[in-house]
């Protein structure tokens, strides 16, 4: 039986990758060539949701922006977390060997994220009507 040298069994990843890349650049490429190419003023605009752009595009955001956009990956990784326990809660209690565990230990995890929750709204985070000074 002949053998072949191990890295012979990435050529199809190998192909794939190149085959990928071809294509992208084939269609880029063609699209180029074929495409109607008009260089108007309006085309050439920034586009901002049918509204025409005012002022510098450079301004200063709030820090509050940028701490609601951090809070809500937070939480949205924390609700990730949860995911994977829900679909095995069933199995839990075979996997730890006691009946309440998992329930417990989501118990704490939500208690966290409460605990959490509380503090941001109790420093005023999400409260944006209190503070027009950093807007």
């Amino acid at each position: 039986m002949p053998t072949h040298p191990y890295t012979w069994n990435y050529i199809p990843l190998l192909i794939q990758i190149l085959v990928a890349v071809g294509m992208g650049c084939s269609m880029t490429t063609v699209s180029f060539f074929i495409g109607r190419h008009r260089r108007l003023k309006t085309k050439l605009e920034a586009y901002e949701c049918g509204i025409p752009a005012e002022g510098d595009a450079r301004g200063r955001f709030s820090v509050r922006f940028y701490m609601v956009a951090m809070l809500f990956i937070l939480f949205d990784v924390e609700a990730v977390f949860m995911m994977p326990w829900a679909v095995i809660y069933r199995q839990l209690p075979k996997i730890t060997g006691s009946q309440w565990f998992g329930f417990w230990e989501m118990l704490v995890y939500l208690g966290f994220v409460f605990i959490g929750l509380f503090y941001i709204m109790k420093k005023g985070i999400l409260d944006w009507a209190s503070d027009k000074g950093d807007l």
